[in-house]
């Protein structure tokens, strides 16, 4: 695995310094262990405020609102698509994770940032907002409803349809979870469930609204530079850009829509190395 290290070009007069850790796929299992690890390491001061960008493996994440009825439709019947269900300490219902979503987790110190986990999530939400503009596309809150919406494509005069969803969690002023963005991701696992538990919410992604392919790549050097500027970090070039340790221990077979319980996780089990990202890092 490796990271994304970058420098910024925030727009805020205070910059800090943060680190980006990149990781084309990873289990989620894996990655409530990593965050775990990097929060401890932020709450010690031992590390900078640091912006996690993934994609997952396919799953469903039950977070601490979902109710039964939310997800065990499609994925408790026999010949489902064999997705795990996992439950998750981040705020916020149920909500698929796949290949071709780009998936944010921030390990960051809140006070320095904003008021509280309002101002925090309205800030994420900014990002993508952001983000979005630079392909054209209009990204908008909705209100009581977390997360970046659009015109739905599907139906241009209709409600509109989520693009991007935000689920937190903050332990002792650090934060862990975030937002996870759908680029090229297959939407059909979606319509199995009550995304976000919110009654006829339709799912979108960049793709399916450009008609046409995103390079994902492109998303997550985007994310970077927007967050940046949002929260006033300047990406380093750094040691603390770089984990390695044990390799991943051998998870338990889970069935395919059997819900795996909420433990604590162990330690992190990545060996992520940096690298050079052009365009990004002065």
């Amino acid at each position: 695995m490796e990271t994304l290290s970058l420098r910024s070009s925030p727009s805020r007069p205070c910059c800090r310094p943060g680190v980006v850790l990149s990781i084309p796929l990873m289990d989620y299992d894996a990655s409530r262990r990593l965050q775990w690890r990097l929060h401890d390491e932020r709450l010690a001061d031992v590390r900078p405020d640091t912006l996690v960008l993934l994609e997952h493996e396919p799953v469903l994440t039950l977070g601490r609102t979902t109710k039964d009825a939310h997800w065990n439709g499609l994925y408790t019947e026999p010949g489902n698509r064999g997705l795990r269900v996992i439950e998750s300490e981040r705020g916020g219902s149920v909500t698929y994770h796949g290949p071709g979503q780009v998936v944010g987790y921030p390990i960051v110190r809140l006070r320095q940032f904003c008021a509280g986990p309002k101002a925090y999530v309205r800030m994420l939400e900014e990002v993508l907002i952001r983000v979005l503009a630079q392909w054209g596309i209009n990204g908008a809150r909705v209100n009581k409803f977390p997360g970046v919406w659009v015109n739905d494509p599907a139906d241009p005069d209709g409600p509109p349809a989520k693009i991007a969803a935000i689920g937190v969690k903050i332990a002792r002023g650090v934060t862990l979870h975030g937002f996870a963005l759908n680029v090229t991701v297959d939407l059909e696992p979606f319509a199995g469930i009550v995304p976000c538990g919110i009654e006829g919410c339709r799912v979108t992604s960049m793709a399916e609204v450009l008609r046409r392919e995103v390079e994902l790549h492109e998303v997550r050097h985007r994310i970077a530079q927007c967050f940046g500027e949002v929260f006033g970090l300047e990406w380093q070039d750094s040691p603390l850009a770089r984990i390695s340790h044990q390799a991943p221990s051998r998870r338990p077979q889970q069935k395919a829509g059997e819900k795996s319980g909420l433990q604590p996780p162990p330690a992190a089990d990545v060996n992520i190395r940096a690298r050079h990202v052009p365009g990004l890092v002065g």
